[in-house]
């Protein structure tokens, strides 16, 4: 059985959940928080970071979101996530990297920052203009998908892809951080919400950090 090393606000190992739930493929979480990981997590990947897919019977450990998801589209066949043409499927991956790494950096990674490890683990104060810096480019980003859901059924084309979980992924951790203002981007808030209702999106709503509560939107599809 596939052990799934995460945290409940790391935006990677949630692009991995909603992967692997979409393709029917079981695992077992394990919470592991990098800043303070066990010696079992740091052999199976010693830069320290999740999400890690480890199977223990086959001695196999799968590191970093894309490879693992990446790994799923090659061995399952259900619901492939990188599908169509050979210029489709870069688009795909063109928008999963671009929510993984510029959304992460202008957005997630502020708020993760100054919300979650000032207030759990370093115990000092966030820093309000970052704060209101990383929400200012969160519209930035929503303009973004705004205009992608204007002129797309989903964020990449004509069908549900990686993108899309990638993008609800980021999305999901800095709406629990209260990041996310929807005002004024009707667009990408029903994309979020049609998201939201998805099977595979439940478990991360009902999932919690320690000393972290939500928001009371937060688990609420039609908000």
């Amino acid at each position: 059985m596939w052990q799934l090393y995460q945290f409940p606000l790391c935006p990677f190992s949630r692009k991995t959940r909603l992967a692997l739930s979409e393709k029917g493929v079981g695992y077992d979480l394990k919470r592991e928080y990098p800043w303070d990981g066990s010696d079992l997590f740091f052999s199976l990947n010693p830069a320290g970071r999740t999400p890690v897919l480890h199977d223990p019977a086959k001695r196999l450990a799968l590191i970093d979101s894309q490879a693992i998801c990446e790994y799923f589209e090659e061995t399952t066949d259900k619901t492939p996530l990188i599908l169509g043409s050979a210029t489709q499927r870069a688009e795909i991956r063109r928008l999963t990297a671009f929510f993984d790494q510029a959304f992460f950096a202008d957005v997630t990674h502020p708020l993760l920052h100054e919300k979650m490890k000032k207030r759990l683990v370093l115990r000092i104060a966030p820093d309000s203009g970052t704060l209101r810096n990383a929400m200012r480019l969160a519209h930035e980003h929503l303009d973004y998908i705004d205009w992608l859901v204007d002129n797309r059924r989903w964020l990449a084309g004509s069908q549900l892809s990686l993108a899309d979980f990638a993008a609800a992924a980021q999305i999901s951790v800095a709406d629990y951080l209260g990041g996310i203002d929807w005002g004024g981007h009707d667009g990408a808030h029903g994309w979020y919400r049609v998201m939201k209702s998805r099977p595979s999106f439940r478990p991360l709503l009902t999932e919690k950090m320690d000393g972290l509560p939500p928001p009371r939107h937060y688990a609420d599809v039609n908000a």
